[in-house]
């Protein structure tokens, strides 16, 4: 998911893509405990995804709060 797909959303719609970002992240870090994750770089980009929702969704509550 790029900035330009999660800038798009409301923040209802980036509070429940964060959501479920985090579930999918939580699934990712079982499969490494269990050994069953080949491949590990998904961790790293899955946790900047999250952040840079989380980074949208601030942005967004700011924007709408001044208005």
């Amino acid at each position: 998911m790029n900035t330009t797909e999660l800038r798009q959303k409301d923040v209802d719609g980036l509070r429940a893509e964060v959501k479920e970002l985090q579930k999918a992240h939580f699934g990712l870090r079982m499969q490494k405990a269990t050994q069953q994750l080949t491949n590990t770089a998904t961790l790293r980009s899955t946790r900047r995804v999250i952040a840079r929702a989380k980074t949208i969704l601030a942005e967004t509550i700011v924007k709408q709060g001044a208005k």
